[in-house]
């Protein structure tokens, strides 16, 4: 996915048939409007925005809708942005560096960000939205990593902080005759108590694109760093990984295919003992399969020490926006109580903002895992470098050659250096 004029031709196609199927006003288009307070922008005299949106397939959007609209005062259109994170990333950036006014707000992850909070297309909102008393209750490492540019501008709204934590089968536990999961040792125990059968101990998410999450999150549990393959820690990580497929044969080698839905969907059916995901176990408890009893959070295990990665997908303006004061009536909405109290409501989405997730509103055992976890981890934003894609499908390219032996492990950490010094 290196830029290129082939590219850039293939993202203006892109955009042309985005637009082409969102021209319509229904389904995939404009939202009914809810309580709107007069303004200066949209039509029919209403402060009105387009929101380029991940959730619109979730079925509590519209109540999230309803509740948005009627204590924003904005009436909100919405597009849909596509499931697939390369063809997602693709058209985001064809909007956004093509000067695209169609759309005023947009959700993007921690891989867009990256790749767009440098390039200007992005307004920032430290004066407008993000004021001192709001950035002091947002988890300050994160937003520095993630979310402020080389200027200092922060360029977008957290909705929500989501570790990327272990989540274990509890029956699977108390079969191998385990409590906890305290260590590296008790890690590598419950890995091969619980492969049998057909059944696997780990279960991944390794395809290209996503591969990136349980590597890092390996090197950092081995005290590495994933911009230095020349670290101890860092060699020990993948080679962990690679034990885990071709060694112990404990994670199966075929999810070098898999994304989280296949993952997911394993790990219900019982296929995996544990693994590493984001959020709060709503795709489990969805198919009843969350408690503590069945699955659920833990801390993570100390190897050389416990470190754990945050998330979000964060709101961000578009420069080219022609709404941007109803945009940013939005935005306030969406940084407030009010805003992240919506997203826990209806998305699971654990509220970003500390005064707001110690509050009486959230409750709940992922609750009490969450503030354990902040106690003892390290805490991240993921590592990542400017052409943001291109950097994390080489490196799971070249991490997949290494786990089905098609280069040695001095050949991977070669390559995973020279993509790092490339791209960095």
């Amino acid at each position: 996915m290196r830029k290129s004029s082939t590219w850039l031709v293939a993202s203006a196609l892109a955009v042309t048939v985005m637009l082409a199927g969102c021209s319509g006003s229904k389904g995939n288009g404009a939202a009914p409007a809810g309580s709107s307070s007069p303004g200066a922008s949209g039509s029919g005299g209403q402060d009105e925005i387009t929101l380029y949106t991940i959730q619109s397939t979730n079925p509590k959007f519209e109540e999230w809708l309803k509740e948005a609209q009627e204590k924003s005062g904005v009436k909100i259109k919405w597009v849909a942005a596509p499931t697939d994170s390369d063809t997602r990333q693709q058209k985001v950036s064809t909007i956004l560096s093509s000067g695209d006014s169609s759309v005023d707000v947009l959700e993007v992850n921690d891989e867009m960000a990256t790749s767009f909070k440098n390039a200007g297309w992005l307004e920032p909102l430290q004066n407008s939205v993000l004021t001192e008393d709001i950035m002091k209750q947002l988890p300050q490492g994160y937003m520095k990593d993630m979310l402020t540019s080389n200027k200092g501008d922060v360029v977008g709204v957290p909705s929500y902080s989501g570790y990327l934590a272990m989540w274990v089968d509890q029956k699977k536990l108390d079969a191998a005759g385990m409590t906890s999961i305290d260590n590296e040792e008790d890690f590598v125990k419950f890995l091969k108590a619980s492969t049998k059968d057909g059944q696997y101990g780990y279960g991944g998410s390794w395809e290209k694109t996503y591969v990136f999450n349980e590597i890092a999150t390996f090197v950092n549990l081995f005290g590495g760093d994933y911009y230095d393959w020349s670290n101890e820690g860092s060699r020990k990580a993948v080679k962990f990984m690679y034990d885990m497929a071709n060694t112990w044969k404990v994670t199966p080698v075929d999810q070098i295919a898999d994304k989280y839905e296949q993952m997911n969907q394993k790990f219900i059916d019982g296929k995996y003992a544990t693994v590493f995901m984001w959020g709060t176990g709503t795709d489990y408890k969805k198919a009843n399969r969350y408690g503590k009893d069945q699955i659920h959070m833990i801390n993570m295990p100390m190897f050389a020490k416990r470190s754990i990665f945050t998330d979000s997908w964060s709101y961000v303006l578009n420069s080219a926006s022609k709404n941007k004061e109803a945009a940013i009536k939005f935005l306030k909405y969406a940084a407030s109580e009010d805003g992240e109290l919506n997203g826990w409501k209806n998305f699971d989405r654990y509220p970003a903002r500390a005064d707001v997730a110690a509050g009486d509103a959230v409750t709940g055992d992922v609750k009490d895992v969450y503030a354990e976890i902040q106690k003892t981890n390290e805490i991240h934003g993921r590592p990542m470098l400017p052409q943001t894609m291109e950097f994390i499908s080489e490196m799971g390219t070249q991490f997949q050659n290494y786990i089905q032996n098609k280069i040695t492990l001095d050949e991977f950490c070669k390559k995973a250096q020279e993509a790092v010094d490339r791209y960095k």
